[in-house]
């Protein structure tokens, strides 16, 4: 029990160290050139990277389970004589 609140401990201090260091990174650039108003421009290419990103996961998801009901799954590593 002991080694688990030990761990437990750890982990959480762990996890707040990062907290804290997110927030001071996060604050510490927005005063950095022109802040968060520079990034306006980019906002386009960042929603298309994100857009492009979740219909190439789809399409692969897709072909994924595509070829597991057909069976195409199946066949692989297998020889046939």
């Amino acid at each position: 029990m002991r080694k688990h609140a030990a761990l437990l401990i750890v982990t959480f201090l762990g996890l707040a160290g990062f907290a804290v260091f997110v927030v001071w990174a996060f604050l510490a650039t927005s005063n950095t050139g022109g802040g968060w108003a520079s990034l306006i421009p980019i906002w386009p290419y960042v929603l298309g990277g994100m857009i492009a990103t979740g219909a190439l996961t789809g399409v692969l998801m897709w072909l994924a389970f595509y070829s597991s009901r057909r069976g195409y799954d199946d066949r692989a590593g297998h020889e046939d004589p």
